[in-house]
């Protein structure tokens, strides 16, 4: 790489122009680089060949000495020239630039002859074609206009405003169009101001509102908007869209025109003109569209390479513009054709290049243009190559392993073998771009890969580099192999029964099964050997009932999925009808329309009558809880009043302490009734007396001693004191946590319930 200098490229380029007839003309063209440079010049994409007419002199720039629109021939000297510069690395060709010839047409508008009452608005319009755009001057009475005078406004497109009208302005009005290739003279108009100025009111009403304009950056423009009315109405400006105009470059002219001065994008959008009644809501309005457009211009440039053969070279172009301009590429001149190793990209915005070689070397341009100009870039690409690389490895052998797998092996190369550090192996996709292909690396004495994780019945590409410290060696011969197919994976089966003689397969269709073409189903008696089917399906079918079945054994359900490799492996179920047969004979089919009807009817029976069960269950609850807690006060306080006959240690510790005369039978009797004694509480409401002849008394009811022997004896109880009384059916006491509740009845007999 040589530096900047060094590069081809353009100092100067031809730029757009409008020739005039019968004049010279010349084109510029300017170049830097390596010498020798040679310059040549086209039109409209012919080489022009050197005459009397048109040469290319010493410097590169193109002189043509007559100018002529049409010649006797029939030939023009109008149309798009480019420059191309050519050198030992590559050619370049310049933007291409537009000439034209300066012309001018009849005028198409003249001015009116007009009547206007004193006070009013007076406006004349004439209108003419011509190259470059002519400029129009008015005169009044043969003589110019004076611009000094503020009622007086003149607008670019040759329109001329006279506000608040005077006597002295009536007159006869004509305009002037002038430009390079010629003056012209419009029709005459005359003003006639009539009458004094009328104090009727009268609604404010433009007269001409603003035209759609399409103009260039930087360029100016003029929104016009005239308005009328008693009193004058006062105009102003906004944007459909809402956002604020601004005030650098914005300027009126006379009682309502906006101007713009130096345009940017950003100007585009729809203006709306508004003429105000003062002091007033009324209002009119007018609107037009101003589109501004900019001419492609880079935002990044393709930048010159170097690159080893057999890598991959990139450019990068990118360009804006209103409107986008379209980006093409060149090599060395010419249109560049994609193929499998050059790739557009991002809409032309990236060039890359796979796999270059040595062919692949030129310049590289980026033409990017749109309806408001064009603009070029260029890049070199040097292909670097080093003497002694090791030649292309040989004898390439892929070999199809797997539906997934497949082995490629290669032999080392002919030549310059010596400083090989490695191989690589590029895989691709035989369908995908170039772009698409990964490699993978191995050592410099392997001589076979396996190649994982391909898809199978698929088509793949293989070649082989030979790389070294100094670079790699050109790909050896490519070989295409397919993978072996695959058969489908296992399906998801599910079950259904729907009766006591059918059930319901059904399975989902899913991305796993791969391609296939159906689905075959199995079924049979768990005690038989042999299968019902298959039967066969469609590929788009989900679910199939089997019927006729015998509701008393078990069934074994299989399913799987096929194509043109083979059955793909099974998925089994086992299905029982017994329990549908059994559920039908419970409960038998009912009649839902006459239920429906009964529970419609019945609803609010059954809202009534959870309410009132509801409620009394709460009043049990609270029932039994003041009830159990009065017992066992009640039993607190006739503790010392009962005598506990006295059984000796050993016979209480032999016999078993039975709790008030129950046996098995009572206890049971009580658990069922949720009577219970809670034996902790017990320990705590009665704890025992300190007396040690206390402590020694075992506790039993007269009922338990004449108990029969052949009673089972329900528990041990190592209470050392525990008295009991029989449950008086008096009511609880009135005051359960204050004084001792009220004397209980004499005791008549061994109590019968704790």
């Amino acid at each position: 790489d040589f530096g900047r200098s060094s590069e081809l490229a353009f100092v100067v380029e031809p730029s757009d122009d409008i020739a005039v007839q019968e004049q010279p003309l010349i084109l510029y063209c300017q170049v830097e680089g390596i010498q020798p440079i040679t310059i040549t010049w086209r039109k409209n994409g012919a080489m022009i060949v050197d005459s009397e007419n048109a040469f290319m002199l010493a410097n590169g720039s193109l002189y043509v000495s007559r100018f002529q629109r049409v010649r006797g021939d029939g030939s023009s000297d109008e149309g798009e020239y480019d420059c191309m510069a050519q050198n030992h690395y590559g050619l370049v060709v310049s933007r291409k630039a537009k000439i034209q010839a300066a012309t001018m047409s009849d005028f198409h508008i003249h001015p009116q002859n007009a009547v206007v009452e004193e006070g009013g608005v007076a406006r004349f319009q004439c209108q003419i074609h011509g190259l470059p755009e002519p400029v129009i001057l008015w005169h009044k009475n043969s003589m110019p206009v004076n611009t000094d005078n503020e009622r007086y406004t003149l607008l670019p497109k040759g329109v001329l405003q006279i506000t608040g009208l005077r006597a002295e302005d009536s007159g006869i009005f004509h305009c002037v169009a002038t430009n390079i290739a010629n003056v012209k003279f419009s029709r005459e108009a005359r003003l006639t101001v009539s009458g004094s100025h009328s104090t009727v009111y009268k609604d404010p009403m433009i007269l001409v509102g603003p035209e759609n304009l399409t103009l260039t950056v930087h360029q100016t423009a003029v929104l016009e908007c005239i308005a009328t009315g008693n009193p004058r109405p006062i105009v102003s400006w906004s944007r459909l869209d809402g956002r604020p105009i601004g005030v650098e470059g914005i300027q009126v002219l006379g009682t309502g025109n906006l101007m713009i001065s130096d345009l940017t994008v950003q100007h585009s959008g729809i203006y709306v003109c508004a003429a105000n009644k003062p002091g007033t809501r009324v209002r009119r309005t007018a609107q037009g569209s101003l589109v501004v457009q900019a001419p492609a211009e880079f935002v990044q440039h393709p930048q010159s390479i170097s690159r080893p053969v057999g890598t991959t070279a990139i450019f990068t172009c990118v360009a804006q513009g209103e409107p986008p301009p379209q980006i093409t590429w060149l090599r060395n001149g010419q249109i560049l054709e994609t193929s499998d190793h050059i790739k557009l990209k991002n809409n032309n915005s990236t060039l890359s290049i796979y796999g270059i070689n040595q062919a692949d070397e030129a310049i590289y341009q980026c033409l990017a243009e749109n309806s408001a100009g064009s603009t070029q870039a260029s890049a070199r690409l040097t292909v670097l190559w080093a003497d002694g690389l090791p030649s292309p490895p040989q004898g390439v052998r892929a070999e199809t392993v797997s539906a997934t797998t497949i082995q490629v092996s290669w032999e080392k190369p002919l030549q310059n073998t010596k400083e090989i550090i490695g191989y690589v192996l590029h895989i691709r996709k035989a369908a995908d771009p170039v772009e698409m292909e990964y490699q993978e690396a191995v050592s410099k004495s392997t001589f076979q890969q396996l190649v994982t994780d391909l898809e199978p019945s698929t088509s793949y590409s293989f070649y082989i580099k030979a790389y070294t410290s100094r670079g790699a060696s050109k790909a050896s011969e490519v070989t295409v192999v397919s993978t072996l197919g695959e058969v489908p994976a296992m399906p998801s089966l599910f079950i259904k029964v729907i009766n006591s003689t059918t059930v319901q397969a059904t399975w989902e269709p899913s991305i796993k099964l791969g391609q296939h073409e159906g689905f075959k189903l199995y079924y049979r008696k768990v005690h038989l050997s042999q299968y019902t089917g298959p039967v066969l399906l469609a590929s788009n079918i989900t679910a199939y009932n089997i019927t006729h079945l015998d509701a008393s054994v078990v069934y074994e359900v299989k399913l799987l999925a096929y194509n043109q490799h083979g059955d793909g492996n099974s998925t089994v179920r086992f299905v029982s009808l017994r329990e549908t047969v059994e559920r039908t004979v419970l409960n038998p089919p009912c009649d839902c329309m006459k239920d429906e009807q009964n529970n419609k009817t019945s609803t609010t029976g059954i809202i009534i009558g959870i309410h009132i069960g509801v409620t009394c269950i709460i009043f049990c609850i609270l029932f039994l809880m003041f009830g159990y807690r009065g017992r066992l006060l009640m039993c607190k306080n006739v503790q010392e009043q009962l005598s506990t006959p006295q059984i000796p240690r050993s016979q209480r510790s032999a016999t078993g302490l039975v709790l008030n005369g129950a046996t098995r039978r009572d206890r049971d009797d009580r658990d069922l009734n949720g009577k219970q004694l809670d034996m902790n509480e017990l320990e705590r409401l009665f704890p025992a007396s300190p007396s040690q002849e206390q402590q020694e008394k075992g506790i039993t009811s007269a009922h338990s001693l004449s108990a029969p022997h052949d009673e089972t004896q329900i528990s041990t109880l190592p209470l050392d004191e525990f008295s009991i009384i029989e449950e008086q059916p008096d009511p609880l006491p009135k005051n359960p946590h204050g004084s001792s509740p009220a004397a209980p009845a004499p005791n008549h007999g061994p109590a019968n319930e704790g």
